[in-house]
């Protein structure tokens, strides 16, 4: 019998290790390093305790680490279940649980997120992955503010905007700073969001 499944299974749940450990690596150094410039590849790998060439393997450039890090944090955060929010059919009831998620996932990793947060001021692929990330959430908002102001195109687009700003990691972070989750932000955010809905359908009235 050919010992070759055994071996490749093996080696697959090296490599899975080795994942793993540099996607913690990264968590930890963004979490615990004071210095903006401490996040590089050379440093998750020495964290990691692999080698440069590992990490570059694995996830293709740093670009592609933070991927892998957001994406991460995404299922930690319980982001998978975030579908379940535009299956409701009550738009209002469907803003507040898009509000609930985002505080779970802005709370699964608090520290290694600000930094991440704070990184995109000053590295452009930082602030290029970020960027695609807040993208996403305004397109789901988008949909959300459609539902909420059904034929006034332009209003929706307001109303979206606005509802990103509020749902935001800063806003959180802001509204509740010394908490490790945000039990007191989140009521906050969705009495400012439900204002905000109705303030854009008086104007419109």
């Amino acid at each position: 019998m050919s010992p070759r499944p055994y071996q490749l299974g093996k080696r697959q749940a090296q490599v899975d290790e080795a994942r793993r450990r540099v996607l913690g690596a990264a968590r930890e150094l963004l979490a615990r390093s004071d210095s903006y410039t401490a996040f590089t590849v050379e440093a998750v790998a020495k964290r990691a305790d692999v080698a440069r060439a590992t990490v570059y393997y694995q996830f293709g450039s740093k670009t592609g680490l933070l991927e892998a890090v957001c994406d991460d944090l995404a299922e930690a955060g319980g982001m998978d279940h975030l579908s379940a929010v535009f299956q409701d059919g009550r738009p209002v009831a469907a803003l507040e649980a898009f509000v609930r998620a985002f505080a779970r996932f802005w709370a699964a990793d608090r520290p290694a997120l600000r930094k991440l947060r704070a990184l995109a001021r000053l590295d452009p692929e930082v602030a290029a992955v970020i960027a695609e990330r807040d993208e996403r959430r305004m397109q789901g908002l988008q949909v959300l503010a459609l539902r909420l102001m059904p034929a006034d195109l332009p209003a929706a687009r307001d109303l979206a905007r606005v509802l990103h700003m509020l749902t935001s990691f800063e806003t959180f972070d802001a509204l509740d700073p010394d908490e490790d989750g945000f039990a007191r932000a989140v009521p906050v955010v969705v009495a400012l969001a439900a204002g905000a809905v109705a303030n854009a359908r008086a104007r419109k009235g």
